[in-house]
């Protein structure tokens, strides 16, 4: 069977090479002139881990696994508010793999043959016909497929094309800022005067919020003696540049845990990502439209709040690759397959998306309201919290059957 995969993200390749293993032509098409993933640091999930090993990609993660023993969420001076045993979490469902995006994009896409990458090739639409699907880029057919995978991300043409009343993504309001910088590098800054006292040991793995301006501060060792941290704070009227966003952040948390301005200050203008957070407007009526299936944030484009969107990413990867293993070009099978598929990731993606904007709304509060959530979240028992943690981190469960309670 010849399928084509359009947008070579961490989930395009990760379903390319699920598809590519199971026998099938593939065609992986990326408009950039190569294959690169831009950003900084990512967080895989455990879910993600497990999806990423039903493709047989996981164990490229060795090395990466991260046992934070204190997660959960931080007042903007680093006292608790929310305390989860995160240590206890990854041992019930396994462990959270933290790596650089462009090595993760490297590492999942190396078993890919290089004649199946068609790079530079900015896809305008698609063509159903009755033998396949035409994928049409520049006024030619460049490829003609049986089954065509869109993971083309947030701002998907081809979804637009495949859903024309379709309100497509949303901007939030918020502003997604992201660095790595090196340990040393930060030694080096708190040693001649910068962030006295700035230990970040107790910081990683976890969050914290202000409940003055409704900004957030995550922090995760990235390996090889680099630190990734993130934040979300109000978008302003005009994005600004990497630099200036630096400069806007340091400013918000001043008077944060003073490992925060210190990390911040630390952080080389080149290795900040500047990102307008975005998600679909409204959940997406099906992933998947006769030969056509939809992937990653092309069908469930999430705020980060959860640290779900890569991981939904090889979720779906891992459920079109079983779906599709053994498939021939027929069409009628095909469609059920892809039914299948929609049946088995819709449901769970659109909760997570769901969930990822409640946590949005909690996590930004500001004023009384944000008083009455710190409040609350101290009376969790940590317990509690780490059992939802790990229902959060829980894999997809096979086909036909629940979910496991915890």
């Amino acid at each position: 069977m010849r399928t084509a995969i359009v947008g070579a993200g961490l989930g395009g390749v990760a379903v390319a090479v699920g598809l590519h293993r199971a026998g099938h032509g593939v065609t992986l098409i990326e408009q950039a002139p190569d294959l690169r993933e831009a950003g900084t640091g990512v967080v895989v999930m455990p879910n993600g881990v497990q999806a990423l090993d039903r493709l047989g990609l996981a164990a490229r993660l060795a090395g990466r696994s991260v046992l934070a023993h204190q997660a959960g969420l931080r007042d903007w001076r680093g006292r608790p508010l929310l305390v989860t045993d995160a240590a206890r979490a990854q041992e019930w469902v396994g462990a959270v793999h933290v790596l650089h995006r462009a090595e993760l994009h490297r590492l999942l896409r190396a078993p890919l043959p290089a004649e199946v990458v068609r790079a530079g090739t900015p896809v305008e639409r698609l063509d159903v016909e009755a033998g396949g699907v035409s994928v049409i880029s520049g006024g030619r057919v460049v490829v003609r497929a049986d089954v065509v995978v869109v993971a083309d991300g947030v701002g998907s043409r081809l979804r637009a094309q495949l859903f024309p009343d379709y309100p497509g993504p949303r901007r939030t309001g918020r502003l997604d800022l992201r660095g790595v910088v090196q340990v040393e590098h930060l030694r080096s800054l708190v040693a001649g005067g910068l962030g006295g006292g700035a230990d970040v040991a107790g910081l990683l793995g976890g969050i914290l919020v202000d409940r003055r301006s409704g900004a957030m501060f995550g922090l995760f060792p990235l390996g090889e003696g680099r630190l990734y941290w993130f934040t979300d704070s109000a978008l302003p009227d005009v994005v600004p540049s990497p630099d200036q966003a630096r400069d806007l952040v340091a400013g918000l948390m001043a008077d944060w845990h003073p490992a925060v301005p210190a990390l911040i200050a630390a952080t080389d203008p080149a290795d900040v990502h500047v990102d307008p957070i975005a998600c679909l407007a409204e959940p997406l009526p099906p992933f998947a439209v006769g030969r056509i299936a939809l992937l990653g944030d092309a069908a469930h484009a999430m705020p980060p709040d959860l640290g779900q969107g890569a991981s939904q990413a090889f979720e779906d990867a891992a459920a079109l690759t079983r779906h599709l293993m053994g498939a021939d070009a027929g069409v009628a099978g095909i469609e059920r397959r892809l039914l299948a598929y929609d049946a088995e990731r819709r449901p769970r993606a659109q909760r997570l998306l769901r969930a990822a904007l409640r946590q949005s709304r909690l996590t930004t509060r500001t004023g009384a309201a944000a008083w009455v959530r710190d409040g609350l979240l101290r009376a969790v028992p940590s317990r509690l919290a780490t059992r939802r943690l790990a229902a959060l981190w829980q894999a997809t469960p096979p086909p036909n059957r629940g979910e496991a309670e915890w």
